[in-house]
């Protein structure tokens, strides 16, 4: 049985930053990470877009090259999928049956796609983006495929709705709600984008409900949806959010739901056992100090660098100012702060322009920002989320005042 000094499971962005600022902050012991892909680690927000698309070998989405994890001294344990930890022995065993004991365990392992319930949810042609295994999927039946329809106007539905129009596919989405990224965006950015991709000939329907996945001699051939009818599809996408990937944490009585519950320095409730990225629930002073789950790239990197700076004894606490981004066709969406909870919106610039923020308050206060095509904003609008800035919305709707002008 092999041991490391920390063991990580899940080499997606939270486990290789792990590692990297381990090294960084003077480890010297012996670091292994286990991943259930083959791959080494790389970046997940290009799958969607430039790796779809065909513009971005995988090689470029690499994390680091393979030189840097060895010259790090590094273990790379791809193809395991842990799926028991036992936190007295300080072990944890793989699906195949390995075991690998651990000084400190990180886990790391992010989120599997949701999947649809309904009938035809497994037929060939239906297919989630997660993996570089599940674009390289989709992208081995484009050839063949003219009408590609999108469940779930998120952003990954969204990102991807905009890649394969660009190549030609005749594209739907289906969103259950009463507009495209409700969940995450006010009602003027939803609008917006459901214009943007209308233009561009995206059939977009909304306030839809999914009956099943239509077969024809066992491949996808459409979407039934609740009212009869039907929308023709030889690829179905499925955008429907993720599930934490923490069942063998709950199993052994960490805390948490929808999520495994850490404190600020990213510890677990079992000893020695740390958790970060999109499969940690944490309390957010902007979410108002509630419990919750950010599934982005910042979010991962911050709370592994945390974790790996506890692991080294060095003090530090999880704070960081929540990020985000989405390309979609020439536009890029920045995000800064969360707007969960606002009772204000202010429009700042023109959305016909294409190039607009939406700025949300709470309570006076500004939460979060949405730019589009808009980076000053965005850098700037920064300075007015991490204080929670009192502005009034008129001289924030003011374009011809810079936003760094505002902070008092």
């Amino acid at each position: 049985m092999s041991r490391f000094d920390v063991l990580i499971v899940g080499a997606g962005h939270g486990g290789a930053q792990t590692a990297i600022a381990l090294r960084q902050n003077g480890f010297t012991g012996t670091i292994g990470i286990a991943g259930d892909e083959p791959e080494l680690p790389y970046e997940r927000p290009p799958l969607s877009k430039e790796y779809l698309a065909g513009e971005k070998p995988f090689e470029r989405l690499l994390i680091r090259p393979p030189a840097f994890w060895a010259e790090r001294d590094v273990a790379m344990l791809p193809g395991r999928r842990v799926v028991r930890v036992d936190p007295g022995a300080h072990e944890v065993t793989t699906e195949a049956g390995e075991t690998f004991g651990y000084g400190a365990l990180v886990w790391a392992t992010g989120g599997r796609a949701r999947r649809l319930t309904c009938s035809g949810a497994a037929l060939k042609g239906v297919h989630t983006v997660r993996s570089r295994a599940d674009v390289d999927a989709m992208i081995a039946e484009l050839p063949d495929v003219t009408r590609v329809a999108v469940i779930g106007g998120g952003y990954i539905g969204l990102e991807a709705a905009a890649v394969l129009t660009k190549l030609g596919k005749k594209v739907c989405v289906l969103e259950a709600q009463d507009r495209v990224l409700a969940r995450v965006a006010g009602t003027p950015l939803s609008r917006f984008f459901e214009d943007e991709h209308r233009a561009h000939g995206v059939d977009i329907r909304l306030g839809v409900e999914v009956g099943c996945i239509e077969d024809r001699d066992g491949a996808a051939c459409g979407v039934r949806l609740g009212d009869g009818s039907s929308v023709p599809a030889e690829m179905v996408i499925v955008g429907i959010g993720i599930l934490p990937a923490t069942d063998p944490l709950y199993a052994v009585g960490a805390q948490g739901e929808n999520g495994v519950l850490v404190d600020a320095q990213c510890r677990t409730t079992l000893p020695e056992i740390y958790a970060v990225g999109d499969c940690a629930l944490h309390a957010n002073r902007f979410a108002e100090d509630g419990p919750i789950r950010l599934e982005s790239v910042q979010n991962a990197n911050d709370q592994a660098t945390v974790a790996a700076k506890t692991i080294c004894g060095i003090d530090a606490t999880y704070q960081a100012v929540p990020w985000f981004w989405s390309n979609q066709y020439d536009l890029k969406l920045q995000t800064v702060g969360l707007s969960a909870g606002h009772d204000t919106a202010v429009v700042r610039g023109d959305p016909a322009d294409r190039s607009f923020s939406l700025v949300y308050l709470r309570s006076g206060r500004v939460i979060a920002l949405d730019c589009v095509n808009r980076v000053k904003d965005y850098v700037q609008g920064r300075k007015l989320v991490e204080p929670g800035a009192v502005v009034d919305p008129e001289r924030l709707a003011d374009t011809s005042v810079p936003l760094k002008q505002l902070l008092g």
